[in-house]
């Protein structure tokens, strides 16, 4: 069984095109400011799963991310739901659709999340709500949490801070209180290790049955490591494993987590049963051997 990123942006020459290359405000952090400009290639989904399969990477959750810029108040990233639905069509068990959600759609963005589960197979939904102005315990977002109750599929959050021009404190940890309080069925995974306030999800995570950690956006070598204890104790079962790619490529997260000394039962729960768990996916079919005769 490979491992299973949980927050992989779209990785097409088109989806690296719209987010990165297109996008001033994370080209800026990520491009010029973090230095990673080499890392903006796309591939299609053969030659992108290949690397997969040379990696050891079972399978890999893209959203259909929604992004607005705050200060102009547009948006920055706003992917088609049936663009990611062609990726996951080519792939099915390997390539994974998140819904992104605009809170503004309201009703009809409700009606979207749910004809993207239920007609494009996607198996969760996908908040940055750092753009929107609005606190993850808005109420603007409470009907998508209901819906994604309903239909059963986790939510995957950026909280912590936002690289990009935008309030971070609508992503604080804490603010997962008040959602998992009202919605203890709905499975909630707060993405990007919560930095600089680690500590506020783990303290959610480890309080709340339904709240999962992603360790995405972070490479591996700049865990805190109050989260690396944490994974590699108590919270097994806990913390999954994201890269934010093309952020973090999957070779050099994968080589650093090799660095880390992990119990080997907490590694294998970090790189794929936590989130086979909370996603209930089922592992990808073996490959038949060539020589293998048929009985």
């Amino acid at each position: 069984m490979g491992a299973i990123d949980v927050w992989c942006n779209p990785f097409t020459p088109e989806g690296i095109k719209h987010l990165f290359l297109d996008n001033e405000e994370v080209y800026f952090m990520m491009g010029v400011q973090w230095g990673r400009k080499a890392n903006m290639k796309g591939f299609t989904a053969d030659e992108f799963v290949a690397k997969m399969d040379r990696l050891g990477v079972e399978k890999v959750c893209v959203p259909a991310l929604k992004q607005a810029f705050y200060r102009k108040n547009k948006m920055g990233a706003d992917f088609d739901y049936a663009d990611i639905a062609k990726l996951v069509k080519q792939y099915p068990d390997r390539i994974v659709g998140l819904a992104g959600i605009n809170p503004f759609e309201r009703m009809e963005g409700v009606r979207k999340l749910e004809h993207a589960v239920k007609e494009y197979g996607f198996k969760g939904a996908h908040v940055h709500p750092f753009g929107f102005g609005l606190p993850i315990n808005a109420a603007e977002w409470f009907p998508f949490y209901a819906k994604c109750a309903e239909l059963d599929i986790p939510v995957v959050f950026q909280v912590g801070h936002s690289a990009e021009f935008m309030p971070s404190a609508c992503g604080k940890p804490i603010l997962l209180d008040d959602i998992a309080l009202y919605f203890p069925e709905l499975k909630l995974i707060g993405g990007h290790c919560g930095w600089p306030w680690v500590e506020e999800l783990i303290a959610m995570a480890w309080k709340h049955p339904n709240v999962y950690i992603a360790a995405s956006g972070h490479a591996p070598k700049y865990w805190d490591k109050k989260l690396v204890h944490f994974l590699n104790s108590r919270g097994k079962g806990k913390v999954l494993w994201g890269t934010d790619y093309p952020l973090i490529l999957h070779e050099e997260s994968l080589s650093q987590i090799e660095s880390l000394n992990l119990k080997p039962e907490h590694k294998q729960s970090l790189l794929h049963d936590a989130a086979a768990a909370v996603f209930k996916f089922e592992s990808a079919p073996k490959k038949k051997s060539a020589g293998k005769e048929k009985k």
